[in-house]
């Protein structure tokens, strides 16, 4: 068996919405980081260049009448509706094929994963989570997550995982599977009463037929490294172990850094970096290991978004990086030249010690800590486990 598959080929770099913050440039840098720093030719390791979804793939999550707004919107300058041509969502040369190759790539992901070809596999230029069935939203045009689930179903799968670590609510992944008891949406993120999309509350739990199968911590604003991990600590691993996955999706946005210019969160790299391990080890723990991973937001285009994903390639592909690794010269050059007036990190740490105190019932009641129990009240009884219970 492979040991994990990356999905690149430079094609994907045409994913480009012009004078936009969701900048190609960011994923240029990180293959280019991931390469300089062997990742991409470790012993197990498979690159692979992916196809286009299908018509027929992508209609298993979006609408045909969206498939074919999407196709004709980039050659008429006054075409409005189903989210398009926004600015949000502005239209770009070839917009279906490019965005198609996206959900592409992430579903040749989950394939190589369910069929037992690779324990593991990534896409980081996915993770398009706000895009719903027949709208574009929030820069994402097809659901590459959402396609790539709906594939696992179709293939067999009857409990699939998705974590969503994106400082937005994963709202279309959510909206899609809501009634859908076989998927279990777990989105911590940035509260909606301060960010995009405006979802994302304790109360969503699923639709009437799929009870308990969308969990949402709603993070103040300011939340860091300390912060994150208690909440991810205190619901996460009890809601997937009572759920059983045979297969987790992580969509890992890196916008919950501290520098990113559209958010409030504050996390570090460090933090982010342990984030998507604390993943990888429950995948581990509940389904044998077999994890797929899509980057998603982020928008400090250089100084963030390269060196958590670089941590997200060494995470999937084998030994997490230490953190206190140089970045290569040869990376550092090419940073500069795309970000001339910028700082170009030397390392790929933020030099922060993640450490957490472990969430108690009753012991704080600052924002923090009644969103988690907010969550758990919400959540827990739909599994059977008691909200006020710190055991798993």
């Amino acid at each position: 068996m492979t040991a994990s598959v990356v999905m690149w080929s430079d094609e994907l770099l045409k994913y480009d919405l012009g004078d936009h913050p969701l900048d190609p440039v960011r994923v240029e840098l990180t293959i280019a980081l991931a390469r300089e720093l062997g990742l991409l030719s470790r012993p197990g390791v498979s690159v692979r260049p992916p196809v286009p979804a299908t018509d027929a793939e992508l209609l298993r999550v979006h609408r045909r009448d969206y498939l074919d707004a999407v196709r004709v919107a980039p050659d008429d300058p006054f075409f409005r509706g189903y989210g398009l041509n926004t600015p949000d969502n502005p239209v770009f040369d070839h917009m279906h094929e490019i965005s198609a190759l996206v959900a592409g790539a992430t579903l040749a992901a989950a394939r190589a994963v369910w069929s037992g070809e690779a324990l593991r596999a990534v896409n980081v230029s996915g993770g398009l989570h706000h895009a719903m069935a027949a709208r574009a939203s929030g820069f994402c045009v097809y659901n590459d997550p959402a396609v790539a689930i709906a594939d696992l179903l179709e293939s067999g799968a009857t409990r699939i995982g998705y974590v969503d670590i994106d400082v937005h609510h994963g709202d279309g992944v959510q909206e899609i599977f809501a009634n859908d008891a076989r998927v279990l949406t777990v989105s911590l993120h940035e509260s909606p009463l301060s960010l995009f999309p405006g979802t994302g509350f304790a109360q969503e739990v699923g639709g009437p037929d799929a009870f308990g199968s969308a969990v949402n911590v709603a993070l103040p604003a300011g939340t860091g490294d300390p912060g994150w991990m208690r909440a991810f600590h205190a619901v996460v691993p009890s809601v997937l172990r009572a759920f059983r996955p045979e297969i987790v999706v992580l969509q890992a946005g890196a916008d919950s850094h501290r520098r990113d210019p559209l958010a409030n969160l504050r996390l570090s790299v460090d933090g982010q970096r342990a984030a998507q391990l604390a993943v990888r080890a429950l995948a581990d723990e509940l389904c044998g290991g077999k994890l797929v991973a899509t980057g998603g937001g982020g928008y400090a285009l250089m100084q963030v978004v390269p060196r958590t994903w670089t941590h997200l390639l060494a995470m999937v592909t084998g030994e997490p990086l230490n953190p206190a690794t140089l970045t290569p010269p040869g990376w550092r050059s090419l940073a500069h030249k795309r970000f001339p007036h910028e700082d170009v990190p030397l390392r790929l740490t933020d030099d922060e010690v993640v450490a957490f105190e472990p969430w108690q019932p009753g012991v704080s009641a600052d924002p923090l800590d009644r969103a988690i129990l907010a969550t758990r009240q919400a959540v827990f009884p739909y599994y059977g486990l008691d909200p006020q219970d710190v055991r798993d």
